[in-house]
């Protein structure tokens, strides 16, 4: 089973979407699928005390740390 949903976006983000779109050759339904399920894994990683970062593979440093989803 699937559900429809109707979204109401600001024209920037649509934008940010469109390009992503465009850059991984993909639908922005599929965009907002990704999203979703990243914001619901760090959601849940959250609910575990865990945080979500951004690391350098080369290093393996934290360059950003996400904070606020």
């Amino acid at each position: 089973m699937s559900v429809s949903l109707k979204l109401i976006l600001s024209d920037d983000l649509n934008r940010e979407i469109d390009r992503a779109a465009t850059e991984t050759q993909s639908s922005k339904g599929e965009i907002l699928r990704k999203a979703m399920q990243l914001y619901l894994t760090a959601r849940h990683g959250s609910r575990q005390g865990l945080k979500l970062g951004l690391v350098d593979p080369k290093t393996d440093m934290l360059h950003s740390e996400i904070i606020g989803l």
